[in-house]
């Protein structure tokens, strides 16, 4: 299993990018367990960051990463553009900058949600102006809406053999498990994003996850994916697919951001997508409880 956790980005008062927190963000992922980094994505507030912003986030990101462990992955996107021009510009420069692959936005491939033709149609031309040697992704992202993709898609991604990783944001068992099936045997991995249903995907078939949550208690993740079959397996999906409600009705990337100051990084109460007291005694408290929780939780894993 392979378990990725999605970037966030840190913020000095001015409003510019931290970008030595972010690299001690870097190190506390890979210090606690993870495999990889999902760099320059929703999370890291894409919408909101300028393409040379994206670009050197994304540049020092993966050089960190590479310091520490050469198998550390970093994948990344960064292309937020409608026309496929743009988006090619936004994805060679992000390339070029360094990463393991290249993630495509699904939704970036149907603006208008036309079909699947018109997502294969776009995907071609957009695959053939990037480096021919880049390994390939796809991410159903659910800003500005989500696209799912179909098995007919899924089909097409294969006849390429350009596709590597795929974030899956359909919160849905089944589904899963019918994809994991369909890219059975090929280099193509599908990782879960949703917590609720994690254990049961990667027991079904799922490569492993690619999610928010691991801001919060990577160690749990990783233990997850090691010991999915285990008897203790069944009390940390539970534990973490409680947790995981979190991601809806507290502002978020913020809770992150205020996690990673109880955890020893100094981090701003700062984010372009959120206005800060959004963060309120209330969000805190709650952050605070599932650090408490967590903390003792690694400690019956041992972890």
């Amino acid at each position: 299993m392979e378990i990725l956790t999605t970037m966030i980005t840190p913020y000095k008062t001015d409003g510019s990018i931290d970008f030595y927190t972010a690299l001690k963000y870097v190190d506390w992922y890979y210090e606690n367990g993870l495999d990889g980094i999902f760099a320059v994505c929703q999370s890291s507030e894409i919408f909101y960051l300028s393409l040379e912003e994206r670009v050197e986030l994304n540049r020092r990101v993966y050089k960190r990463a590479k310091e520490l462990d050469k198998n550390f992955l970093v994948v990344s996107s960064g292309h937020i553009s409608d026309a496929l021009e743009e988006q090619a510009k936004e994805l060679n420069a992000i390339y070029e900058s360094g990463t393991d692959a290249l993630i495509l936005i699904t939704n970036r491939l149907d603006i208008n949600n036309e079909g699947d033709d018109v997502f294969i149609e776009n995907a071609e031309k957009l695959i053939k102006k990037l480096p021919t040697d880049a390994k390939l992704g796809l991410y159903e992202c659910p800003y500005p809406y989500k696209r799912l993709v179909t098995p007919k898609i899924l089909d097409w991604c294969l006849s390429t053999g350009r596709f590597y990783y795929m974030k899956d944001t359909c919160c849905d068992s089944q589904m899963i498990a019918k994809r994991a099936n369909q890219l059975k045997g090929s280099h193509f991995k599908l990782l879960n994003a949703n917590c609720q249903t994690l254990l049961e995907t990667m027991r079904n078939g799922a490569d492993g996850y690619c999610g928010i949550m691991c801001n919060f208690h990577p160690k749990l993740y990783s233990w997850l994916g090691k010991n999915y079959n285990s008897e203790k397996a069944d009390l940390v999906q539970s534990v973490i697919g409680t947790f995981g409600f979190t991601e809806v009705g507290l502002p978020y990337p913020l809770t992150a951001k205020y996690h990673m100051n109880l955890c020893g990084i100094k981090t701003k109460n700062i984010a372009r997508n959120r206005k800060c007291e959004e963060l309120t005694e209330y969000a805190k408290s709650c952050m605070q409880q599932m650090k408490l929780a967590t903390d003792n939780i690694e400690k019956y894993l041992e972890v």
